[in-house]
């Protein structure tokens, strides 16, 4: 059907909050206030408002004053972070391969946490390229994710499974990206056995199982499938203010031909992508440019 939206339908990513977004938060914790947390602070507002080169500046001045590594590793993470809001591949990859760098040298005073940490930030520059429609990159950074992660020694604190989950996630995402339904399919088959083979990785990963669904089901032109299964997403705890999945099921309902409810979602979007992670970085600009379009 006919939309009023003329921007074409942009390239998307990862499961969502599948990474922490700070080094303090995956340790349980906000930065203190200090000089540098409050310029983290106003260089991520920067890139939220569209304002990136400022942001980077700041960024880089703090890595280049950091105190510790951690420090330093903790600046060059929101450097990437900023490039993705660019959409800028490449050079996401370049500063989470740094960040990754970092947690090399953590492996002997923290081995399950180190080698997790480097698969988690191979996968979030897998879902910034994937967001980019840098698909081939995207690809070899989710299979580098699981690598990674895999090596964490015994005893392992994140299974093989949620590994394996995550990689038939991407799998299937960039299958129905590519146009090879059946083989989407296939890899959404394998994501479900998988949930159901540990339910204890069940329970903290079944919030993504219809936001894949809905996912392949969208790319595929399954457009029903795709607009039940996003609703379904959205309304599960933990996802109802995802931006992401907003964007999703906008996208749906804008194929769909229901311009206002299209454009509802991408205000939704819009509002709650206020975060300094990969699904504000691809949300936030993409409804900032839809909403635009509106007389």
């Amino acid at each position: 059907m006919h939309s009023r939206f003329s921007a074409p339908l942009l390239l998307l990513g990862a499961a969502c909050a599948l990474v922490p977004l700070t080094l303090a938060a995956q340790q349980g914790g906000q930065p203190a206030p200090t000089p540098q947390a409050d310029s983290t602070r106003s260089a991520a507002r920067l890139d939220v408002d569209g304002k990136h080169g400022e942001a980077r500046a700041i960024f880089q001045k703090l890595i280049d004053g950091a105190a510790t590594p951690e420090a330093r590793a903790a600046a060059q993470r929101r450097m990437a972070i900023s490039y993705a809001f660019e959409g800028n591949c490449a050079e996401t990859v370049r500063y989470e391969e740094m960040v990754i760098e970092y947690w090399k040298t953590r492996e002997q005073a923290e081995p399950q946490n180190a080698f997790y940490q480097q698969g988690e930030m191979a996968n979030e520059a897998a879902r910034v390229c994937i967001d980019a429609g840098e698909l081939e990159i995207a690809e070899r950074m989710y299979r580098r994710g699981s690598e990674l992660g895999l090596t964490e020694p015994e005893p392992k604190t994140h299974p093989k499974s949620l590994w394996a989950f995550r990689l038939a996630h991407a799998d299937a995402r960039l299958a129905a990206r590519r146009g090879k339904a059946a083989d989407a399919r296939r890899h959404v088959a394998t994501a479900r056995r998988l949930l159901d083979a540990d339910s204890s990785m069940r329970s903290q990963q079944e919030r993504f199982y219809p936001y894949l669904v809905g996912y392949v089901a969208l790319y595929t032109n399954d457009l029903v499938t795709a607009e039940s299964e996003l609703s379904k997403a959205i309304a599960m705890p933990g996802n109802t203010t995802d931006p992401f999945l907003h964007v999703l099921l906008a996208m749906t309902n804008e194929k769909l031909g229901d311009d206002t409810r299209a454009l509802a979602l991408y205000r939704q979007a819009f509002d709650a992508s206020t975060g300094h992670n990969p699904p504000a970085a691809y949300s936030r600009p993409f409804a900032r440019a839809k909403l635009a379009e509106q007389p």
